[in-house]
């Protein structure tokens, strides 16, 4: 029987013309700190002023300010004797947008891994689990990319912010060998369908597919309880959970710049969010 072959998404030929003209104007740099002055700047600039902040001259200027405008990223009217300039609006999430669609953030995601381990069993977090959950979450604070925790918080508040229905562990060959939990990130009745996640894997027994294990069971349950939207942190570092976590539908909200300090060093974290198809 022959394999069917995979459907792969397209971009239409119309929002690829728009968007390759946008991306061709910003292909030349004098241009991009034009449209970050004009942006930043919250009444706009007049091309005088941007003339002397860019140190290019008036022709060259009106030259760069006329292309911007033609794509639609700038606007320009007459202030008297001066021309000003101000950033469009819908330039600010169009353009995101459009890097969002090109690199296929905005195509449907998958649910959940499916590859598996079969010799993983995932189960709800029991009592006496507790000892090996803590364990492995000091292994996880060891690598210094898991987590801005610095020592391994106590059974008690693990215990009072992790949602009851949503811990789960996985064990191999009778070991407690990782586990998910999921928290509330609000008590506002609002957000009742929010919460934030965290998956952890054993020293010694990372890259055999338990996050996978984890993960997909963690999406899955979320879904059928009613969790709207899962969300987390990672650090930038951490590349094995940012590509674990996209394989279960979440996809990258943003970079948090220097968010908090881990042993006196700043670091940087992907926000991703998955949000749930039945909800």
């Amino acid at each position: 029987m022959p394999t069917a072959t995979p459907v792969t998404q397209v971009l239409p030929d119309t929002d690829a013309a728009t968007y390759a003209d946008w991306f061709a104007c910003l292909a030349e740099p004098t241009r991009v700190r034009m449209l970050h002055a004009v942006a930043t700047a919250p009444r706009g600039m007049t091309v005088g002023a941007l003339t002397g902040i860019l140190g290019i001259s008036q022709s060259t200027c009106s030259h760069h300010v006329r292309k911007l405008a033609d794509v639609g990223f700038v606007q320009v009217h007459k202030e008297r004797t001066a021309t000003l300039v101000t950033i469009n609006a819908a330039c600010c999430a169009g353009l995101p947008h459009a890097a969002d669609a090109v690199m296929g953030l905005l195509a449907p995601r998958p649910c959940c891994p499916g590859d598996v381990p079969s010799d993983v069993d995932v189960r709800a977090l029991r009592a006496g689990d507790w000892p090996a959950v803590r364990r492995i979450y000091g292994e996880g604070i060891a690598t210094g990319i898991a987590t801005f925790e610095t020592t391994v918080p106590s059974r008690a508040s693990l215990d009072a912010k992790w949602l009851p229905g949503h811990r789960w562990v996985a064990e191999l060959d009778g070991e407690v060998v990782g586990w998910a939990a999921a928290t509330p990130v609000s008590t506002r009745e609002c957000y009742s369908g929010v919460a934030e996640t965290s998956i952890y894997v054993a020293d010694g027994h990372r890259g055999r597919g338990i996050g996978k294990a984890l993960i997909r069971n963690q999406v899955m349950a979320a879904d059928e309880d009613g969790l709207w939207t899962l969300q987390t942190s990672i650090f930038t570092e951490n590349r094995t959970s940012i590509g674990l976590h996209h394989a279960a539908g979440f996809r990258t909200i943003g970079i948090r710049e220097r968010v908090a300090q881990r042993d006196g060093i700043w670091h940087d974290t992907v926000f991703v969010e998955r949000r749930s198809a039945v909800n």
